[in-house]
């Protein structure tokens, strides 16, 4: 596969403390499209810095909307979608121009960081984020948004370093914004058609101990220190806000 036909999507809002490592390791791409959501911060500035990088400003209205707003403004067959603290891993431009491109879309694997070291393993699943332009599209699901993929997905070796350094607060913030959405997803969901996770969710308190223990023993997190605390301690969190969503859908149904 040609680099040149390829272009790197980043959607931003107030992503200075991450933006420019994702974008320092782009430079092999023709353009990257940078679509922010009106940052306040230095964001703007941070991409200017980067001679391939065109910036563009939407009003967020919704995930979703964002990222097929962004697919748009790209003008190469194939998209690498990246949040803004997607920073890829070394060797992945090199499998990049190694691929054959028979397949709709390819997905990757990620390293999660924590203040900037890996941990030994995560709850982050593999994500869609090669994709041909003309054939994938997102869609809704729950609190985030889905690649549909129509076709044959591909699976690259590279990782991608999932290395976010916004301030705790900023993510506390996010959490209960995307609980209401999750938690209005799995309400309505069939739930002999749900993940088991999922289905431990809808007890209200099984998922809040169980993601405590997976990530602590089976990810094995434990052994990371400080580090592994705070990223299962943030699941805790997540779960625990999700829990309290499904308790105040269902007292007010009552």
């Amino acid at each position: 596969m040609n680099l040149a036909d390829i272009t790197p999507l980043v959607l931003t809002w107030n992503e200075a403390p991450n933006l420019e490592r994702t974008l320092a390791r782009l430079a092999w791409a023709r353009e990257v499209v940078v679509l922010d959501s009106g940052s306040t911060d230095t964001t703007r500035e941070i991409a200017a810095r980067f001679p391939n990088v065109r910036f563009e400003v939407r009003a967020f209205d919704d995930h979703t909307k964002q990222w097929n707003h962004g697919v748009d403004a790209t003008s190469t067959a194939w998209v690498l979608a990246l949040d803004a603290d997607y920073v890829l891993g070394e060797g992945f431009e090199k499998e990049l121009a190694a691929l054959d491109g028979a397949v709709d879309a390819y997905d990757a694997g990620f390293r999660y960081l924590i203040f900037g070291q890996a941990l030994r393993g995560s709850l982050y699943p593999p994500r869609a984020v090669l994709f041909q332009k003309s054939r994938c599209r997102y869609v809704q699901d729950g609190h985030t948004q889905l690649l549909h993929v129509p076709g044959v997905l591909g699976h690259l070796t590279s990782k991608i370093d999932h290395d976010d350094r916004k301030p705790l607060t900023r993510w506390l913030s996010s959490q209960d914004k995307y609980a209401l959405l999750e938690a209005e997803k799995l309400r309505a969901a069939d739930r002999s058609k749900l993940r088991m996770q999922d289905k431990l969710r809808l007890t209200c308190w099984a998922a809040v101990p169980a993601s405590l223990i997976y990530t602590l023993l089976v990810k094995g997190t434990i052994w990371d220190g400080w580090r592994g605390w705070y990223y299962a301690l943030q699941r805790v969190i997540a779960e625990m806000l999700l829990a309290l969503r499904l308790i105040e859908r269902k007292l007010n149904h009552d």
